[in-house]
């Protein structure tokens, strides 16, 4: 596809820039898209490995690990009464529900889904089994997690300083990447699905905190047309 084309070869003259320019930035000048977040979202796998003086690759992996979410701030109000309006005016056919009904089983779809969610943020908080959390690397402010993933604002941060406006998935460690020749240098791989783009922002910002590493992110368009990419590729955006 011709938009897919575009965006190959706008990340191999970042890549390649980065690889010749590793204190420069390694972002194509214009914005990728018009919109921060079109309505069908593209999953874009990446391979990235950064290498550098042993110890200091120590400090990063320390630092970048984490459960791999971002910890948004539920809207549960909406939700609830979504869920309602839903309830009473089904696609097709009549409400199966009384007004009455539809508000206490909202009620306890909400509650439900606010205990799920802490739940959740409770185990998130010992996680340490995502290699290359970009939130732990490139924290998002509490001002924005409390607007919520759909807002537009928080959108607009998350492509402002990560480049990509999702948090990245299956990202897993590449085996076998550890320099065993030298024990003064290290290295590791990680691979990645991110949303629409590279998180080339945020690699901009990783460059400056971590300047002794050296970064090369690559895209790997071949094995995404192959394999069939993580959940949500071709959906619409919920």
């Amino acid at each position: 596809m011709a938009k897919q084309a575009g965006r190959s070869q706008a990340d191999e003259e970042a890549s390649l820039h980065s690889r010749q320019n590793p204190d420069k930035a390694a972002a194509p000048d214009a914005a990728p898209m018009s919109s921060p977040a079109p309505p069908y979202t593209d999953w874009l796998r990446h391979r990235l490995t950064i290498s550098g003086p042993a110890d200091a690759m120590a400090r990063f992996r320390a630092a970048a690990a984490g459960p791999g979410l971002i910890p948004w701030v539920l809207d549960l109000g909406r939700m609830e009464e979504d869920w309602r309006l839903q309830l009473l005016a089904p696609p097709e056919g009549e409400p199966a529900i009384s007004p009455a009904g539809a508000r206490i089983l909202s009620r306890r779809l909400r509650d439900a889904a606010a205990a799920n969610h802490q739940a959740a943020l409770a185990r998130a908080a010992a996680d340490r089994g995502c290699p290359f959390d970009l939130h732990r690397l490139v924290p998002v402010p509490a001002a924005i997690l409390a607007l919520g993933p759909d807002d537009p604002a928080a959108r607009r941060w998350l492509w402002a300083q990560w480049g990509t406006t999702r948090a990245l998935r299956h990202v897993r460690a590449l085996p076998g990447m550890e320099d065993g020749r030298s024990t003064r240098t290290d290295r590791m791989a990680v691979e990645f699905w991110s949303a629409d783009w590279s998180p080339w922002r945020a690699l901009l910002r990783l460059r400056q905190d971590w300047p002794t590493l050296v970064w090369d992110l690559r895209p790997d368009y071949q094995r995404e047309e192959e394999g069939a990419a993580p959940a949500a590729r071709g959906r619409k955006r919920r």
